[in-house]
């Protein structure tokens, strides 16, 4: 174990905590995993499922919650009927992460936002965000979004994305768009809904080594991983393709090199190399991703969250946060129990510091 993992989880035999966890059965599935529960019990934590179909104070009467972790849709915040309860317990009673905080990560535009412009101090590398503009179909005429692309300084290939990162299906509908003759097609694709259309976001497709470095956040506990993305597409083929590609189908996406030969853009036939450019590749320096992290928590209030970070091909110094997910699948992490323990008892000895005072904006 980590000498930072162990140093954490000491506690006094006689020290117990109650922590709620408030999710969908899926979520509990994939984070709650019986290592989980033991080696919180062994720390002094007891976790305790809450019910998220009936108010939270018709539950647990003869238990008072230390702190809440939640991962919710706002209907099942009205289920809970938490304002009433915070009204009771709310100073002595930490909430992860309120609702009106984690909202704005739901829209893809204010996600990115928080991370334009962010003030880091780390020499020889720059953190910004890819171009973006959003198309509204109900609201803009094809000679209109033509001209959005333009003013947005977004050339082909561009990723398509609905506007609502809500963790509905829809929501992770993504694809490469590679020519104006694709966004049309995507476009009209996306009118045919009806009144169930959202906006698109149109973002800057950036060649990054087939590698996104996802940066874990739990307060001030952060892990950084390398997985696999998109591939490259050079300049030269990009011109060549046409229309678009679900993320899906990725996988079977083919360029023909210079001699003629076809390769697999995901990797080669046996998975080698992809494999070896996740290998190959660089971590991003130590402080950087802890610069990052301390500065996306100051910006969102949030404490659970994880950034999806590339590295522009063409300069080794430049990196883009290209997405921003609030309470992520922490279970894919290797040793991930101590982690999630550790901010766990962080969140109940000292308020995480970027949580509202008396969980404010409860009822937003």
């Amino acid at each position: 174990m980590p000498q930072e993992q162990a140093s954490q989880t000491q506690t006094h035999d006689d020290e117990r905590y109650i922590i709620g966890y408030a999710m969908e059965p899926k979520k509990i599935q994939n984070l709650l995993k019986p290592s989980l529960i033991e080696h919180a019990r062994k720390h002094g934590i007891d976790l305790i499922p809450i019910d998220i179909n009936k108010p939270l104070i018709q539950q647990h009467p003869n238990l008072h919650f230390h702190c809440i972790i939640q991962k919710l849709q706002p209907k099942h915040w009205d289920n809970l009927n938490l304002h009433q309860y915070m009204s009771k317990h709310g100073t002595t009673t930490t909430i992860i992460d309120p609702p009106h905080l984690v909202r704005k990560l739901q829209n893809r535009v204010s996600m990115l936002e928080f991370a334009s412009n962010l003030p880091l101090s780390v020499q020889n590398a720059t953190v910004g965000v890819p171009y973006q503009a959003v198309i509204d179909i109900h609201k803009t005429s094809g000679d209109d979004f033509e001209e959005m692309v333009t003013d947005s300084n977004l050339r082909f290939p561009v990723i398509a994305k609905p506007l609502y990162a809500d963790g509905t299906m829809k929501s992770h509908e993504l694809c490469l768009v590679f020519d104006r003759e694709g966004l049309r097609e995507t476009l009209n694709k996306n009118a045919a809904a009806g009144s169930t259309t959202t906006p698109v976001v149109l973002q800057e497709f950036v060649n990054h080594g087939g590698v996104v470095f996802k940066v874990y956040v739990a307060g001030e506990h952060v892990r950084c991983v390398k997985r696999r993305s998109l591939p490259d597409i050079p300049e030269e083929k990009a011109e060549t393709l046409k229309g678009t590609l679900k993320f899906s189908q990725i996988s079977n996406f083919t360029v023909q090199d210079d001699n003629g030969a076809k390769s697999n853009a995901g990797h080669n036939g046996d998975g080698a190399n992809h494999l070896s450019n996740i290998e190959r590749a660089e971590m991003p320096e130590e402080n950087l991703i802890k610069e990052l992290a301390r500065a996306l928590r100051e910006r969102t209030g949030l404490n659970m969250f994880n950034v999806d970070v590339i590295r522009d091909a063409k300069d080794c110094t430049r990196y883009l946060v290209i997405d921003i997910n609030y309470f992520p699948g922490y279970a894919k992490l290797p040793c991930y129990e101590p982690f999630i323990t550790d901010f766990l008892l962080d969140c109940v000895r000292n308020k995480p510091a970027f949580v509202c005072e008396e969980n404010q904006g409860m009822n937003e």
